[in-house]
């Protein structure tokens, strides 16, 4: 039975997972964390990650970037793998990240969908055969109320085409302050906030008198809270190493 701890436990995504661990048998929940300690009746809720008592096989962060010193000290200090499903990060704290886990477990990626980094490998695959014959856009769609744009998954599916692509590309997220042909070098990004949209991306290979178009729509947040419980599955146990969804669907 794999232990966790969640942070984040009493926001949105953490009610989620709460609902998902409790439907499958090889993981529990022993402790969260959350700035509203309220007892929800099924495990102690601290308001800070050092001060959890109990012991937890992984950490699920589904919180706040500023948290993230703390999560890696606690991580470091206790040898607990850490799943981290937050977005927003700076290139810093990625930085901080991948350096973090020279030293301890973690799992991070963009985004925790399966669907989603099926998608990305679709789209590495798409650049291997079309070349440089096509155009590539991107467009994201999300809720009124993300923050940041592009989405870290456009990025995620941008960066993980570049890596298909011997030349260096640029990634183009204004085009109206300028009035130019687009170049053959660039990925565009393109934003789109509204409603209570969960997440949809669309990759447009745009060639001559032809159009490819991959696309993936989550209708919840589940699709999220499931890939973060199976990473945390995944990871117990697992050595010091920065790990995605690639263990998971390779």
């Amino acid at each position: 039975m794999t232990k966790l701890i969640i942070t984040g436990a009493n926001g949105k995504m953490g009610s989620v997972i709460q609902d998902i661990v409790a439907k499958r048998d090889d993981c529990e929940i022993v402790a969260g964390v959350d700035l509203n300690t309220e007892v929800n009746g099924r495990f102690p809720v601290y308001s800070t990650i050092d001060a959890v008592k109990e012991n937890a096989d992984a950490v699920i962060d589904f919180s706040n970037p500023v948290l993230l010193d703390d999560l890696i000290s606690y991580s470091k200090r206790t040898g607990t793998p850490l799943v981290i499903a937050t977005t927003g990060y700076s290139d810093e704290q990625k930085k901080k990240i991948t350096d973090a886990s020279a030293e301890t477990p973690i799992f991070f990626t963009y985004n925790m969908s399966m669907g989603i980094n099926l998608l990305a490998n679709l789209a590495k695959k798409a650049v291997q055969i079309l070349g440089n014959d096509f155009d590539i856009e991107i467009v994201e769609k999300h809720h009124n109320q993300k923050i940041d744009a592009p989405s870290g998954t456009a990025l995620m599916l941008a960066d993980a085409m570049c890596e298909e692509i011997p030349e260096p590309i640029k990634y183009e997220y204004d085009r109206h302050s300028k009035r130019e042909k687009r170049t053959r070098n660039e990925i565009g990004l393109h934003a789109v906030r509204g409603g209570t949209i969960v997440g949809e991306h669309e990759i447009i290979f745009a060639g001559r008198d032809e159009i490819i178009t991959l696309s993936h729509s989550a209708r919840s947040k589940e699709v999220f809270a499931v890939g973060a419980v199976n990473a945390a599955v995944y990871m117990a146990g697992k050595p010091a190493g920065l790990y995605d969804m690639k263990e998971l669907i390779d």
